[in-house]
């Protein structure tokens, strides 16, 4: 491993929307672990919220890991820690809540983006972008059978159906991509509420030449103007110059403009 760090800066934003009188969203930027999730709670008033909280809160607890390998196994156990609580929790009420999520680790010039749900993970390299995570809905299920058409999907009665979440079931399904890091690598992300109204080519071209802090807030701004139908929350994380190696942070910021 090279002793040369590539340096790291981060920011999110979490809002409640136009519509929605409270945010079920919630995130997690913790550099100094190499680890930065979002979490968009489902279940309703004081419901989803919990849900999405838990999956932070014990996420948070992960602590500095010895090796990438390490950090993995600390993220899957705190995350069934979260399952389980959540679980415990919709037995103690009576009903189903439950969150999606979509996390990322860094560590010794890897990365690894992990998810279940429709949170999604996108990476901005070289000018393009790619959707690291694929979304756990019933219609990419359909998409993916050939069983309708793209332009179909953006209408489909039954798009936002999740078919995994964390807190759902007692066996927890998360799905995983992994690679190397490069220099000027930005990592977006996001609850669905962005992806409801801004699209992949409108993401690449807000962080393309701007600070995770300006187009954070430069993407929220256009949700908001196109109505903002959904709790939404984003975390930029842009990999800084220099050689692979072990990564820190020089800079990490938070914002809450929820209202």
């Amino acid at each position: 491993m090279s002793s040369v760090a590539l340096p790291i800066e981060s920011f999110g934003v979490s809002h409640q929307g136009c519509v929605r009188d409270h945010n079920e969203d919630n995130y997690l930027i913790e550099p100094q672990t190499g680890l930065w999730v979002v979490a968009d709670g489902m279940g309703g008033h004081e419901a989803g919220e919990v849900a999405s909280a838990s999956i932070v809160d014990h996420l948070a607890t992960i602590g500095i890991a010895s090796s990438a390998p390490d950090l993995r196994a600390r993220f899957e156990d705190r995350l069934s820690r979260a399952n389980s609580e959540i679980r415990n929790i919709s037995r103690s009420r009576g009903i189903t809540i439950g969150s999606t999520f979509a996390a990322l680790l860094a560590m010794d010039g890897r990365f690894a983006g992990l998810w279940a749900g429709d949170s999604r993970i996108y990476l901005v390299r070289n000018g393009a972008i790619f959707q690291v995570s694929k979304d756990h809905t019933e219609v990419q299920e359909l998409l993916d059978r050939g069983m309708i058409s793209a332009e179909e999907a953006l209408t489909w009665p039954r798009r936002h159906v999740i078919t995994h979440a964390v807190g759902v079931s007692d066996e927890l399904k998360i799905d995983f991509q992994q690679g190397e890091l490069m220099p000027g690598d930005v990592f977006v992300l996001s609850t669905d509420g962005l992806t409801a109204h801004v699209s992949d080519a409108e993401i690449e071209a807000a962080v393309r030449s701007a600070t995770p802090q300006a187009a954070c807030r430069s993407l929220l701004e256009t949700v908001l103007a196109r109505g903002g139908i959904d709790n939404v929350t984003i975390v930029l994380v842009k990999i800084g110059g220099g050689r692979n190696g072990a990564l820190h942070s020089d800079r990490s910021e938070a914002e809450s403009l929820a209202r």
